[in-house]
């Protein structure tokens, strides 16, 4: 009799774990096409001011080169830096010219695309290490060739994709994506991850307990990919604002967290470091609960440098914690009676507190003259 409400129980855990699923597949999507929605209206207005230039401006009836190279130079790729979209034009241009002028000389057909195929890829090997700079330059050569010569001559296409090309550039400068969003985002993802992890290392040393330092490592261990995106949305932030007159007044904000997403990624390979031991030390079962109050200490202050990232008004609060932390930071001052074992993590305590406070904008030999000599 048990069996079948067994069988009913499992089946509505089933259906309410669907549900779940297809909620958050949902969520995700609203959120994919939310953050998307910038880089969609740029590429809307990059396509029709190139549409406009080609068409009505220059008269070719079907300017498909600057429509099409004006989406593949934007796109929705994270890295929108000039240096990237230039480099997507360049590459586009390049293919586009070659397929013009080498279908005048052996005209078309599937050799010719072959030919033409084969010298776009060969020069494009050639002018870049980017293996995507080749590709880039191949797919336009080969619409070149495939469809008619257009009305306005053998070079019209090549014209579309240079009136795209420049489009593209302009609306990278004059209509960004404000890229410092998905920078700060990616910011606030990584001090979350570190927090945690911090906070599970507390917990394995308040309570002795394995399974939490484990924990901790785990998540540690996830957190490079993390790291780099943060380190690529910034990097794309920084170029975009360094060219837009709308975004240049965020630089100043744009290098503060620069710095602190190298002070994010030292402190991420010195809690691995300090992750492993603690998972070994609590082996023992012995809790140790003044070890945990100065390890939570810079969790507390690497809570406050994440919180920097948006809300002004916390900076300066991680480099006072952080500076009044690294001046005990002795295992005699800190932990009188602490063994060999236990001291080793206050000594692995004072490398990342140094990072810590050059993330906040402390000269490095400033932040290392606070360490106490031991």
């Amino acid at each position: 009799m048990a069996e079948p409400k067994e069988r009913s129980t499992a089946g509505q855990l089933g259906r309410l774990e669907r549900r779940v699923r297809r909620q958050l597949d949902a969520k995700l999507a609203g959120q994919r096409v939310l953050h998307s929605l910038p880089a969609i209206g740029q590429i809307l207005v990059a396509v029709a001011a190139a549409y406009s230039i080609a068409h009505w401006g220059l008269g070719h009836a079907v300017p498909i080169l600057a429509v099409t190279l004006t989406i593949n130079a934007l796109g929705f790729s994270r890295d929108a830096r000039p240096q990237r979209v230039a480099e997507s034009v360049l590459g586009i241009l390049l293919g586009v010219a070659l397929s013009d002028g080498l279908s005048l000389l052996v005209g078309k057909g599937l050799w010719q695309l072959l030919v033409v195929l084969l010298v776009v890829f060969v020069v494009g090997r050639a002018v870049s290490t980017n293996p995507a700079f080749a590709v880039a330059a191949a797919v336009p050569s080969a619409l070149v060739v495939l469809l008619p010569i257009p009305a306005g001559g053998p070079f019209g296409r090549t014209i579309d994709a240079f009136v795209g090309g420049v489009v593209a550039l302009v609306v990278t400068a004059l209509i960004p994506r404000d890229p410092t969003r998905a920078a700060r985002r990616d910011g606030r993802v990584v001090f979350s991850v570190l927090t945690e992890s911090m906070g599970s290392i507390v917990d394995s040393l308040t309570d002795a307990d394995e399974a939490a330092g484990d924990l901790a490592l785990t998540r540690l261990r996830r957190t490079q990919p993390l790291i780099d995106n943060w380190a690529a949305s910034l990097d794309t932030a920084l170029s975009v604002s360094r060219i837009s007159p709308f975004l240049r007044s965020r630089l100043p904000e744009l290098r503060r967290d620069a710095r602190a997403q190298k002070a994010a990624d030292l402190a991420s390979r010195h809690l691995r470091s300090l992750a492993r031991r603690v998972e070994f030390l609590v082996r023992d079962g012995v809790a140790r609960p003044a070890l945990a109050g100065v390890v939570n200490e810079v969790e507390t202050a690497l809570t406050l440098l994440g919180r920097e990232l948006d809300d002004l008004q916390v900076t300066g609060q991680a480099r006072s914690l952080l500076s009044d932390l690294a001046r005990r930071l002795d295992p005699a001052v800190t932990i009188p009676d602490a063994g060999l074992t236990d001291a080793a993590i206050i000594l692995m305590l004072r490398p990342l507190v140094v990072d810590l406070l050059i993330g906040t904008g402390l000269e490095p030999d400033a932040s290392r003259a606070l360490l106490p000599s031991v």
